[in-house]
């Protein structure tokens, strides 16, 4: 059969973005990337299933998950699902030979990470977790920028996401407040994509210290039986060394009222500084300390076609890019590596890493604000 043929698992918010990418990376972003069938869709119950491969253009659906994976018309596995189930889902299509897409956090457990990892490492095909924000040409100009030297030698890192979605005490008890469904709490659904941002920006972290907390202990049964406990971590944060010298530090909320999506950070060096705010993500605020001092100040970096690939979407700048944006960028890098024979960024090798990080935050925590090295 013609093209890559990919199967989705989960159609929740997630899947939805990955059905879009997927169908939208090679129109826009260039016709030499491979083409791709829409082959297979995973949901439960088999009803919901086929009625969210209709809508999202799929041929064939199952409520199996195996099914999918060992699909032998499936090339591309993209796993959507909640934390406690990529573990064994990627594991199973990797062994099956399988390329895979998978979101972030990679697992519950710093040790099913590491054998995702391995099993890729196995497997040899190519693969990705999902940590779209660095997908951003903001970002990535801002990189750019400090590759080059133009803020000077990189000091100090201060970064911060924070939103409200566990803010109301009395919102019901879900997955997400149990350590074997859901794993870390704010570290692993918001902290972790800091973290990609951090270590993209300033090198690998060395060693940290941190603490967190749990802010409303119990959250009410949805079936109205009483309180759940809630077993993860509303908020971390954890002090940082750089591999090269710099200090930082990182801070993660989900339960921050009025915050929907704050993911901001500032990356401070001998000659400037750089300030990015999620909410604004079309946006860098740049300074440089250049020129005469009464002329000194932040200025704005409006994303455009200068930088790449915002243009591919759209050739002015100024009309903004979105989230589901640089889900389409992510889909279209994975197609790339697969056409090259290379490896996507970040691979589950590298996104590993970033596991190491908050798995280090929460076990600093665990131990009484202990240093660990990593």
């Amino acid at each position: 059969m013609a093209g890559l043929g990919i199967g989705l698992i989960g159609t929740g918010f997630m899947g939805k973005t990955h059905a879009l990418a997927w169908g939208a990376a090679r129109a826009v972003l260039g016709r030499d990337l491979p083409e791709v069938r829409l082959e297979m869709l995973c949901d439960t119950p088999q009803d919901r299933a086929a009625e969210m491969a209709d809508q999202f253009g799929f041929a064939r659906a199952t409520g199996d998950w195996r099914a999918l994976v060992t699909d032998p018309a499936v090339d591309v596995v993209s796993i959507t699902t909640p934390n406690n189930l990529h573990h064994e889902m990627a594991c199973t299509a990797l062994r099956a030979g399988k390329h895979v897409w998978c979101e972030k956090p990679m697992a519950l457990t710093l040790a099913e990470a590491e054998e995702m990892a391995q099993a890729a490492h196995e497997a040899g095909t190519v693969t990705m977790v999902g940590y779209n924000y660095i997908r951003n040409p903001a970002f990535l100009h801002a990189k750019k920028l400090i590759e080059e030297g133009r803020i000077g030698r990189v000091v100090h890192v201060r970064g911060w996401v924070d939103e409200d979605y566990q803010a109301d005490p009395d919102l019901p008890w879900t997955w997400r407040a149990r350590l074997q469904d859901a794993g870390l709490g704010t570290l692993g659904d918001l902290g972790c994509h800091l973290v990609s941002m951090v270590v993209g920006l300033a090198g690998p972290i060395e060693r940290l210290v941190a603490d967190t907390q749990i802010i409303h202990d119990t959250r009410p049964l949805p079936d109205g039986s009483g309180r759940g406990a809630v077993e993860n971590e509303d908020t971390a944060t954890a002090l940082l060394r750089f591999a090269n010298g710099a200090h930082g530090s990182i801070s993660s909320s989900r339960s921050a009222w009025g915050r929907k999506n704050k993911l901001d950070w500032e990356i401070h060096g001998t000659r400037g500084m750089i300030c990015f705010a999620q909410e604004r993500m079309n946006e860098l605020q740049v300074y440089l300390n250049e020129g005469p001092k009464a002329e000194q100040g932040f200025r704005t970096i409006l994303s455009g076609p200068e930088h790449p690939p915002f243009g591919a979407f759209v050739p002015a700048p100024g009309h903004q890019l979105g989230f589901g944006d640089l889900k389409t960028i992510e889909a279209a890098d994975l197609l790339t590596a697969i056409r090259d024979g290379g490896q996507a960024y970040p691979s589950m090798q590298d996104a590993l890493v970033f596991e190491r990080v908050i798995h280090a935050i929460a076990d600093s925590a665990r131990r009484g604000c202990c240093r660990v090295t990593l």
